[in-house]
């Protein structure tokens, strides 16, 4: 497949792409538009697919939910049980594998296309995004029995423990994190969940932090210090679920970005580069000969250049999703020439996204019906054509 004038953040000039199985064979300067077959595009954006490094897939149905800014998750997960039981139940008569399947086009319609799922391990079609499930996935200290024996199992000591730690602002929280690393005995790699009330000597214990600024500032009003706390810790972005933050990854990273934590680059590594190395992906999160073909091509929004443009798209703006080599969706401006390209388009069908036509593959459609058969009210960003 050959996509072709498309600009790159960091590279002067359009380039064009080779893409050959799951692969980038080639990038060079774009050529003239008649020379080469392929797909063409105008004033549009290649970045490579995004790398959510925190949600749980199966909890991207709920609505968020609270109440009030609360001091922990201890309190928040009470509060909404109390107060949102009808709402919880709801969700939660949709069987898990079809609210699974819409975790998974949540993340696709945005973008992503490796996502690391936290929770119990499930059995998960590969025919969308990657997810990752490898490293061990605890949920805290309060909030998972038997962590301690879970933590000191001796025959996976080498595989990374990921877990929610400093969530929230009360001295409780900054204690569950002592307790955890106290009894981190034999060293285990930790990932670290949120870590709002983490200092930079506990810092020191993780191997990398995932920062879920949406989902702070919903339940807790607070975010991680990035800018204290990168001394002493990798930093990777997640979205979480759609329990306490938007569907939007692009909302997410704006937030993000007005915080003024990080630098724009860096906050871009954190979505791309850096979680490929932590998540030992490393021939994805970038665009270079060799490396996947995990691509997203957007337009770029209208007068903006450089890192504004970038921070700048949107679900609506997504112009083409690659994974592992292969279409996942596409926008309906493009279906002309896939049509003329002679593309299988079978198995792709249509939805609106905020007034946009995309063809997404799978039955979405089909999908939406079907939870709604259990959820009646179940929202979605999206409508079926």
């Amino acid at each position: 497949m050959q996509l072709r004038n498309l600009n790159m953040i960091d590279r002067e000039g359009p380039v064009d792409l080779r893409v050959e199985g799951d692969r980038i064979v080639q990038v060079r300067d774009s050529g003239d538009r008649a020379a080469n077959k392929g797909l063409f595009f105008d004033d549009a954006l290649v970045i490579p697919g995004l790398i959510n490094s925190h949600d749980h897939l199966d909890f991207d149905l709920f609505p968020a939910l609270r109440s009030h800014i609360y001091g922990s998750y201890k309190e928040w997960g009470n509060d909404i049980h109390e107060r949102y039981g009808a709402e919880i139940a709801a969700v939660l008569r949709v069987p898990q594998e079809l609210r699974l399947w819409w975790g998974l086009y949540k993340n696709l319609l945005g973008g992503v296309t490796s996502v690391v799922h936290h929770g119990a391990y499930l059995e998960i079609p590969k025919e969308l995004i990657s997810v990752l499930q490898d490293a061990k996935s605890l949920h805290s200290v309060s909030g998972e029995k038997g962590w301690r024996r879970k933590l000191l199992v001796p025959f996976r000591q080498a595989w990374p423990m990921v877990m929610h730690i400093g969530e929230g602002t009360t001295p409780e929280c900054s204690k569950e994190i002592d307790v955890l690393l106290g009894w981190n005995l034999f060293q285990r790699p930790l990932i670290g969940v949120h870590g709002i009330a983490m200092s930079p000597a506990q810092a020191t214990g993780f191997r990398a932090l995932v920062w879920c600024p949406d989902s702070n500032y919903f339940l807790y009003g607070k975010t991680t210090d990035v800018r204290l706390l990168r001394e002493a810790t990798g930093f990777v972005f997640g979205t979480d679920s759609t329990l306490t933050s938007s569907w939007n990854i692009w909302r997410q990273l704006r937030l993000a970005r007005e915080l003024n934590l990080v630098d724009d680059r860096v906050l871009w590594e954190m979505i791309t580069t850096e979680p490929a190395r932590l998540w030992g992906m490393a021939d994805r999160g970038t665009i270079a000969e060799g490396c996947a073909a995990d691509l997203v091509i957007a337009e770029r929004p209208r007068g903006s250049r450089g890192w504004d443009a970038l921070f700048g798209l949107d679900p609506e703006r997504i112009l083409l999703v690659l994974h592992q080599g292969k279409m996942r969706l596409f926008d309906a401006s493009l279906l002309d020439q896939l049509s003329h390209l002679a593309y299988p388009l079978e198995n792709f069908h249509p939805v609106v996204v905020y007034g946009r036509i995309k063809y997404v593959q799978g039955d979405l459609p089909g999908l939406l019906r079907e939870i709604r058969r259990y959820h009646p009210d179940a929202s979605f960003p999206v409508t079926a054509l």
